[in-house]
Order: structure tokens, then C-alpha cells, then sequence
């Protein structure tokens, strides 16, 4: 899947549309152009907390969770931390959402 793909599916899992720069809400016309959580550790926090993620570290690496009994308990392989942990982590919680994402309506 492209970053971009991983995005929208993320977006999708908190419940807006993103055509690859704004991310919108059609319900309250919320829009906010420059989504990237992949990049942006304020957006990929934001994207965490509202699907309620769970962020572990452990031996070099970070995976990201739902919590139990929140989005049917989806969850994503480690991503080994390199020498950026904080782009790891990102990574881990889009594609944690994208796979929450994929499954929504």
C-alpha cells in the first residue's frame, strides 16, 4: 500500500475523507488542509488518542494497538526504531489506523 493509500484508510478509521492534502468531515465541515501523520507528530498523536491506540516499545521496536474490545482489537507488527523513533512511531499508529480503516463502511 502507497503512503498516500495508508493515509486515506487512516483517515477513514477517524471517520473523515482525505483526497491526499485536506482531510475533511462532511458531517460538520471540518476541514484541515495538510493532514500527514506520517510526517506530523502532532497529527499522528491526534490519530492515536481518537482511536484510543496503545503504543509499546519494545527491543528496537514499537507497535501500535486498539484497545481491547475498541475497533474489534486491531493491531500492526512492530516497526524496528532505526535512528528515529518518533518516525517509527508514526508510521506504526497509520498503519495501525489504515488496517482499522480498511474495515470501516
Amino acid at each position: 500500500m502507497t503512503d498516500t493509500e495508508l493515509l486515506e484508510f487512516a483517515a477513514k478509521a477517524a471517520g473523515y475523507s482525505f483526497d491526499g492534502y485536506i482531510l475533511r468531515n462532511t458531517k460538520t465541515d471540518f476541514e484541515y488542509s495538510g493532514w500527514n501523520p506520517l510526517e506530523d507528530d502532532g497529527d499522528a498523536f491526534r490519530l492515536a488518542v481518537h482511536l484510543r491506540m496503545n503504543i509499546c516499545h519494545y527491543s528496537g521496536c514499537t507497535d501500535a494497538h486498539d484497545r481491547v474490545g475498541v475497533n474489534n482489537g486491531y493491531g500492526i507488527r512492530p516497526v524496528p526504531y532505526k535512528d528515529d523513533i518518533l518516525k517509527a512511531v508514526r508510521r506504526v499508529i497509520v498503519l495501525a489506523a489504515a488496517e482499522i480503516g480498511k474495515d470501516v463502511k
